[in-house]
C-alpha cells in the first residue's frame, strides 16, 4: 500500500532532489566553523587531508551500497572519465580557494562567490541546457543580480576570490549533471584522481619537516575527520544536481551563503556594510518570487480565490 504522499509507490525524484539540495547547502553554510578551527594549518595541507581521508570513506560507502560495478563502468567509459578529470580539477581548485578564503578571514568574499553561483547556474541552465524560464523567474534573476552587484561594489578587493569560487563550482555542477555517472561513484573517481597529488604533497611536507597534522591534538583529529565532513555535503549536492532542474538548484544555493554571512558577521566579526543590507533584501525577494513561480508551475490547476 502506497503512502498518501507517494501515489506511484516510489518517491518523486524532484522531491528527493530538493531534500538533498537543502541538506547540502545547510551543511555548506556551517562549514566555515570547521575550517576556522584549522586556521593555523596551511590551506593546501587541509585540502590534501580532505582528499586523502575522503577516499577510504567513499570506498566504504561504495562497498556498503553495492556500487562497485558503477565505479568500474565509469572507469571504462571514456566520456565519463574525460568529464570526471575536468570536474576533479574544478573541485580541487574550488576547495583550495574556499579554505583559503575562510582561514584568511574572507568569509564574506566566499559567500559573495556563492551568491554569484546561483545566477551562473540559472544562466547555464538556460543557455547550455536549454531550460526555459518564465517572466517571473527572469525577474527573480534580475533582482538577485542587483543584490550581487551591491555586494561586489562593497567587496572589490576580494572580488577575485568570489569570481573564482563562482566559476569553478558552477562549471563543476554543470559537468557533473551531464556526466554519465551517479553521484557516489563519480565522486569516488574524482577523489581517486586527486589522491596521488594529495599524498605526494603531504609526503613532501613531512620530508621537509612540516607539521602536516597540525600542532595540536585537536587539529590532528579535525584533519582526520576532513573526509567525512567535506564529502557528505558534496555527495548530497551531486545527488540533487542529477534530480533537479539546474536553474532550481541554482536558487537553492542562496541558503549556504546566507548562513555564511550570518557566521561572518555575528560570530567572526567581519564588517557588515550598507551594500550587504541592500544585497540581502534584493536576494531574498528574488528567492521569494522564484519559489512562488516554481510552486505555480508544479500546480498549474491552482488558481487564486475570487
Amino acid at each position: 500500500m502506497n503512502s498518501p504522499n507517494d501515489r506511484s509507490g516510489r518517491s518523486d525524484p524532484a522531491t528527493r532532489g530538493l531534500a538533498f539540495g537543502l541538506a547540502a547547502y545547510a551543511l555548506w553554510g556551517v562549514l566555515p566553523i570547521y575550517f576556522k578551527a584549522l586556521a593555523g594549518v596551511a590551506p593546501t595541507d587541509i585540502v590534501a587531508h580532505r582528499i586523502v581521508w575522503s577516499l577510504p570513506f567513499l570506498a566504504v560507502l561504495i562497498l556498503s551500497v553495492g556500487q562497485s560495478q558503477a565505479v568500474r563502468d565509469a572507469l571504462r567509459n571514456r566520456r565519463a572519465m574525460g568529464l570526471l578529470m575536468l570536474t576533479a580539477t574544478l573541485i580541487g581548485i574550488n576547495w583550495l580557494l574556499y579554505v583559503y578564503a575562510v582561514t584568511s578571514g574572507h568569509i564574506l568574499a566566499a559567500s559573495l562567490g556563492y551568491y554569484l553561483n546561483p545566477l551562473a547556474n540559472v544562466l547555464l541552465g538556460r543557455f547550455i541546457l536549454k531550460e526555459r524560464l518564465t517572466g517571473a523567474q527572469w525577474l527573480a534573476v534580475a533582482l538577485a543580480l542587483c543584490g550581487v552587484i551591491a555586494l561586489a561594489i562593497g567587496a572589490l578587493g576580494q572580488l577575485w576570490i568570489s569570481l573564482a569560487l563562482c566559476g569553478s563550482f558552477a562549471l563543476y555542477g554543470l559537468l557533473r549533471k551531464i556526466a554519465p555517472v551517479e553521484s557516489l561513484p563519480g565522486l569516488a573517481v574524482e577523489t581517486a584522481l586527486l589522491f596521488p597529488l594529495a599524498i605526494a604533497w603531504l609526503a613532501w611536507g613531512a620530508a621537509a619537516g612540516t607539521a602536516i597534522f597540525g600542532t595540536t591534538t585537536a587539529e590532528a583529529w579535525l584533519l582526520t575527520l576532513a573526509g567525512i565532513i567535506s564529502t557528505t555535503p558534496l555527495l548530497l549536492f551531486t545527488a540533487a544536481a542529477r534530480r533537479l532542474r539546474y536553474s532550481t538548484l541554482g536558487m537553492l544555493q542562496f541558503i549556504a551563503p546566507t548562513v555564511q554571512f550570518i557566521l561572518a558577521v555575528a560570530l567572526y566579526g567581519e564588517r557588515f556594510t550598507t551594500a550587504h543590507g541592500i544585497a540581502f533584501g534584493a536576494i531574498w525577494v528574488a528567492i521569494g518570487i522564484y519559489v512562488v513561480s516554481l510552486v505555480r508551475q508544479a500546480n498549474p490547476t491552482i488558481t487564486p480565490p475570487e
